[in-house]
Order: structure tokens, then C-alpha cells, then sequence
């Protein structure tokens, strides 16, 4: 058996994953959580979360600890001072034992030269924390903790709205649940926690939703592996009941993975035909899983939702959907805090990207939609060009489609859809829109 790494060396190897190699966290974390033992792992998952959520401002204390930069083939030593900066400051770790274990980490890294370099900055650290601390508040990126594209973007789009938002992505979310209410009521499932201690109060605007007061991990829910709960936001709770599928139409998950929408969508109401679309055959297991786990059943697709009605791709077998649920790939600037990732992962030229192919999917789409019924566009997205300014053109190019309001008490009220902040009644970021076919 190969030998266990000390915990910060996993966090130093997933940040590096992230930060230089450019894969997202989750798959960071499959990839290497494996190499420390099971009971460090969350206090190596915090970690990781936490140094990806204030990079930025960890950059700037590391500029000023430092002579000179890290060399670039040495990356790997940076994430692992970010990481043991970030536990000195914002863990809660004695500091003596935060020294010892980081550089002891420089070791399990086969990197024997940075166990000097490592004590002096962690040292240097701990000696300077308030001055350096006070000269972070006067750098917009390290105070904020955010890139200056991202900034910029969130300033334009929210300039009341900016400082909230930005305060919102840099606190970890709620652990939000939505009950299985085919198995479970609301009240029967808030004593079922109760029995285990586990503090929860309901969601406002979603009937299944549930918030509990601090994370716990999953295995500790009551019922989950039998499909009792799910852990699903609350914004993204509202999906379902703005579709409200009817008993027996055909509904259309088009872009479905992980399957939180389509199994909700299937517990509202059971008595639909639910197509569950993705183009990636491992991210369609995913729905699977899920839906195994929840008990539920619905036709998974391996397909690819911008090639619809074309004859290039067979997946639609011609029939007509009452119900499509477009939740389009986005930016994800609305779900910063969950995925703190998105800061380093995200650039600037990703938009104009992500815009044409959400325009790109809704006109696909369209043609699969049968007169008179209803498309639910969604984001994850705080931008209006991915969001109400995408609508907008798409009801004005097409003659078919008609915007329907949305009326309700969360989120604010746009031209066309309703736009969730992130942090917004303890809400990720979210945006939807409702078009009707005439």
C-alpha cells in the first residue's frame, strides 16, 4: 500500500490541480483526496475550499513574506505556503503545530529545499498577520478576494448590489435539503433531524426545502441512502415549481446532469414522462445514480441538446415535449461561494462563449416544444447578458416565442425573468425565465 501523504500535501496537490492545471475542484478532489487518510479529509476539503475562496488576498500576504517569487516549475510549493497561510489565519489550528505540520508536508512533497522557505514565511506570518492584514484592506483584488475581470463585471451589472454579492462569495453556503416528499413530509423529516441533533429550519419559497444551521456530511442525514433527501439549494428548488409538469406530459431535462432538477421535477410529480438529456455518457450515470437512489425513473439520454432537431443526432424521437427545462450552461457567477474554483477557473473570454451557445440551445430546442407549451430557461448566472438580455433576443428573433412573467415574492423582478443575488434570503445566485410557445 502506497504511503499515506500529510494532509496539507493532499491540499497543497488538489489547489495546484486547481490553480495550475486547470481542473475544477470536485474532480481535484476525486483525484487526490485518496491519498490521506479518510478521517483527515474534511479538514483537508475546508482547507481547499478555503484557499481557493481567498486566493487573491492569500496571493498578496505571500508577495509580501516572500524576496522573490516561486519559479514557476515549483508551483506546487506556492499552494502549499497559500494553504498553511490560510490555515494560520482562518483555521483553527495552533500556530506551533500549523509550522511543523506545513513543513513537515514540503517533505511528503519530495521537496526537501522549501522546509527552510516554508518556517520562514509561516513564521512570518504568524509575526506579521496585522500589518499585513491592514495593507490587504487597501488592495481592492485581496480585499475583496475576487479577480479584477470578475470585479469589474459584478460592479456593472450590480453597482448597489456589488458589495452584497461579493460578501455573499466569500462565505461557504448553507447546507440546503430538499425532502422527498413521495416518502416524507416536511415536519416528519425536521423531527427525524431533531432526533440526531441536527438543528434545520424550513426553506421560505420551496415546500420540500429545508436549511440546516451547520454542515454535516451526507452519511449523517437520516434516510438519504434510501432517498429520503437530497442536498439541492433553494434557488435551484424553485425550478420545479416554476415548470410544474402535469399529470402525463413529456417533460425535457435538457441539460440534466447531476439530476437534482429532474429527480425534484419526477417527485413533484411522478405521473410524467421525464427525458433526462446530457452529452456526457459518465455525467448521464450521474443522473442515474440519482435517481436510483431516489427511487425514481425517467428515460436518460446520452445526447447533445444544441443538435435537437437535427438529423446529425438521433436522440429525439420526433414526439413533442409540453415541458422543456433549459438549465444552460453559464458562467456560474452566481454560485461563487459553493464554487470557489470558479474565480481561477472562470475568464473573461469564457462569456461571449457561454452566451452564443445558450443561444445556440434555445433555438434547438425550440422546435422540440409543442404549441402552447412552456420552456423553463435557467442560470446559475448573476449576468444579464446570459440572462435577460438572452431571452430578450430570443423572444424578438422568434416569432413563436412569448415571454410570460413570473410572479413571485424571491429574487427581483427583470424585463423578461426573475434574477436571485447570490446570499439573497440565503439563496445561491440564480436566474429564470419562462417562455411560452403561441
Amino acid at each position: 500500500m502506497a504511503k499515506t501523504l500529510n494532509p496539507r500535501a493532499t491540499a497543497a496537490l488538489i489547489i495546484y490541480s486547481v490553480a495550475h492545471e486547470g481542473i475544477n475542484l470536485d474532480d481535484a478532489l476525486a483525484k487526490h483526496l485518496d491519498h490521506s487518510e479518510p478521517g483527515t479529509h474534511a479538514f483537508i476539503k475546508a482547507m481547499c475550499f478555503g484557499s481557493l475562496r481567498f486566493y487573491p488576498r492569500l496571493l498578496f500576504f505571500l508577495s509580501h513574506l516572500i524576496d522573490k517569487p516561486v519559479k514557476t516549475k515549483e508551483k506546487l510549493i506556492e499552494c502549499l505556503l497559500l494553504a498553511g497561510i490560510y490555515e494560520t489565519y482562518y483555521m483553527q489550528t495552533p500556530s506551533h503545530a500549523c509550522v511543523s505540520e506545513t513543513v513537515d508536508a514540503a517533505l511528503d512533497l519530495k521537496k526537501k529545499w522549501a522546509k527552510g522557505l516554508t518556517n520562514a514565511v509561516l513564521r512570518g506570518a504568524l509575526r506579521e498577520q496585522e500589518q499585513l492584514t491592514l495593507a490587504s484592506e487597501q488592495s481592492e483584488g485581496a480585499h475583496t478576494a475576487h479577480p479584477k475581470w470578475l470585479l469589474k463585471l459584478i460592479k456593472k451589472h450590480w453597482p448597489d448590489e456589488s458589495e452584497q454579492i461579493i460578501q455573499a462569495n466569500n462565505q461557504p453556503g448553507p447546507l440546503t435539503l430538499r425532502v422527498n416528499l413521495t416518502k416524507n413530509s416536511r415536519p416528519e423529516y425536521l423531527q427525524q433531524l431533531a432526533d440526531k441533533n441536527i438543528k434545520a429550519a424550513i426553506c421560505e419559497f420551496s415546500e420540500a426545502g429545508i436549511q440546516c444551521e451547520q454542515a454535516v456530511d451526507v452519511t449523517e442525514l437520516p434516510g438519504f441512502t434510501n432517498g429520503h433527501v437530497s442536498v439541492q439549494d433553494q434557488a435551484a428548488q424553485l425550478a420545479a415549481i416554476l415548470l410544474a409538469p402535469e399529470t402525463g406530459e413529456r417533460v425535457l431535462d435538457a441539460c440534466a446532469a447531476p439530476g437534482g432538477k429532474t429527480s425534484h421535477l419526477l417527485e413533484y410529480n411522478s405521473q410524467i414522462k421525464m427525458t433526462a438529456l446530457d452529452k456526457i455518457e459518465s455525467r448521464v450515470a450521474r443522473i442515474r445514480e440519482n435517481l436510483n437512489r431516489l427511487g425514481l425513473r425517467a428515460q436518460t439520454i446520452t445526447g447533445d441538446a444544441l443538435k435537437g432537431d437535427k438529423k446529425t443526432d438521433t436522440w429525439w424521437d420526433g414526439k413533442p415535449f409540453d415541458r422543456i427545462l433549459l438549465d444552460a450552461p453559464c458562467s456560474a457567477t452566481g454560485v461563487i461561494r459553493r464554487h470557489p474554483d470558479i474565480k481561477l477557473l472562470r475568464k473573461p473570454d469564457d462569456i461571449s462563449q457561454l452566451v452564443e451557445t445558450q443561444a445556440q440551445m434555445l433555438s434547438s430546442l425550440w422546435p422540440l416544444l409543442k404549441t402552447g407549451g412552456m420552456l423553463l430557461y435557467s442560470t446559475c448566472s448573476i449576468l444579464a447578458e446570459e440572462n435577460d438580455q438572452q431571452i430578450q433576443q430570443f423572444v424578438h428573433n422568434t416569432a413563436t416565442a412569448e415571454s410570460q412573467p413570473i410572479e413571485a415574492n424571491w429574487g427581483q423582478r427583470g424585463k423578461f425573468g426573475r434574477q436571485i443575488l447570490p446570499g439573497e434570503s440565503d439563496m445561491d445566485g440564480f436566474y429564470y425565465a419562462i417562455i411560452r410557445k403561441i
